[in-house]
């Protein structure tokens, strides 16, 4: 096996974001289940979140998704955010539930519904001017139902002109990170449907933009850590939105579905050494705990991102390199399976006892008392959720 004194030291550096929306009220198109102790306002997202970095050690940052999260004052609820400990992360923009984006939102062939769009798109890096942020995370739900609904090319120059006018807001360390997605809600044609439609436009913008993996936005059965390693040795891959999907964008648990899928992703991203924080990826979760509690939801995940990262890092990169080199397939095959086998949850309790947090998070959390507590304490008011 690597180095373990190597992976220990890497698994303490890990960071994974969390989503502000995963702790409020979600569900299918069918239907959307209340839970008791579901947020009410961003500042009780970010309570939540805390929980979550409270008990794993390695989520100190939660994303906002605007106007989901719209305050009055973005600089205080960072500043709230770091009395609980942890840090306002990438800023979310909402141009897809408006009734005016029925036909898209900056491709659309209305100009009015054009400018309405770009306008949001820059007042979320207001947000991230007033909270600190690094990252503007764009998923655009563009596109059409019905041949000949739009032409095709012009929404691609609309895309690029939006996308221009966001660069060049953007400030000294900020950047935008370009999410795709196969199909849904545009059933005919999306506008940024894979991964090369993404990279084709950061190409043109320049450094300030980079490519967002969402491990649910594909087609079934595509080999996801090729585009991995692909956009990494571009240079291209900014970060990732990891959840889990059987049959769409399912927004699972990450690696409740192909925990082994995970595993080849990480490995990827280890053998580039993209795990490391200068690296600059960004390791978020896009998720909706539809029927399982949301924070446990929360830490559940977290906790499969590092026990993936923790196999990956135990891989033993020269036996692997020599049996590719001497073109033993076997043999080769073989390194992987024997870190994937790997049981790391010893050595996870392990790390976690010397930062000062329990051994089993999930059980730590349940202890806690906290889930009772909020669910007593957060009566009344309105629930965040989809559009809230």
């Amino acid at each position: 096996m690597s180095d373990i004194t190597a992976a220990r030291a890497a698994l303490r550096q890990q960071a994974v974001e969390l989503p502000s929306w995963a702790f409020g009220n979600s569900g299918t198109r069918f239907k959307v289940f209340a839970q008791p102790g579901v947020p009410r306002s961003p500042e009780e997202k970010i309570a939540d979140a805390a929980q979550v970095h409270r008990f794993t050690g390695i989520a100190p940052k939660v994303a906002l998704h605007i106007p989901w999260d719209r305050v009055d004052d973005y600089a205080k609820l960072a500043e709230y955010a770091g009395e609980l400990g942890i840090e306002v992360g990438t800023v979310n923009a909402n141009v897809f539930q408006d009734d005016d984006y029925r036909l898209g939102s900056v491709a659309n062939p209305d100009p009015r519904v054009r400018r309405k769009a770009l306008d949001h798109l820059l007042e979320c890096v207001d947000v991230m001017d007033a909270t600190g942020s690094r990252d503007l995370k764009l998923w655009f739900s563009d596109g059409t139902n019905y041949p000949g609904q739009d032409d095709i090319r012009a929404r691609q120059d609309r895309l690029a002109e939006a996308l221009e006018a966001v660069r060049d807001r953007l400030g000294d360390g900020q950047r935008m990170l370009l999410e795709y997605k196969l199909f849904e809600p545009a059933f005919y044609t999306t506008d940024v449907p894979d991964w090369g439609t993404a990279y084709a436009h950061c190409l043109k913008l320049g450094d300030k933009a980079q490519v967002v993996v969402d491990t649910g936005h594909h087609a079934p059965g595509t080999n996801i850590e090729f585009i991995v390693a692909f956009l990494l040795r571009e240079g291209r891959l900014g970060g990732f939105d990891f959840n889990s999907r059987f049959y769409a964008d399912d927004d699972l648990m990450v690696g409740a579905a192909d925990p082994f899928q995970l595993f080849r992703i990480m490995h990827e991203v280890v053998c580039a050494g993209a795990h490391e924080p200068e690296a600059g990826v960004a390791f978020m979760l896009d998720q909706c705990h539809n029927i399982e509690p949301k924070i446990p939801g929360q830490i559940r995940s977290v906790m499969n991102a590092q026990e993936a990262t923790a196999k990956a890092l135990l891989v033993d990169a020269e036996a692997l390199a020599a049996a590719q080199a001497a073109g033993d397939v076997l043999g080769a095959n073989a390194v992987l399976m024997d870190a994937y086998d790997t049981d790391v949850r010893p050595l996870l309790a392990e790390l976690r006892g010397e930062q000062g947090l329990e051994p089993d998070p999930m059980a730590a959390y349940a202890a806690s008392g906290y889930a009772e507590r909020i669910a007593a304490e957060r009566v009344g008011g309105t629930q965040a959720g989809w559009g809230a």
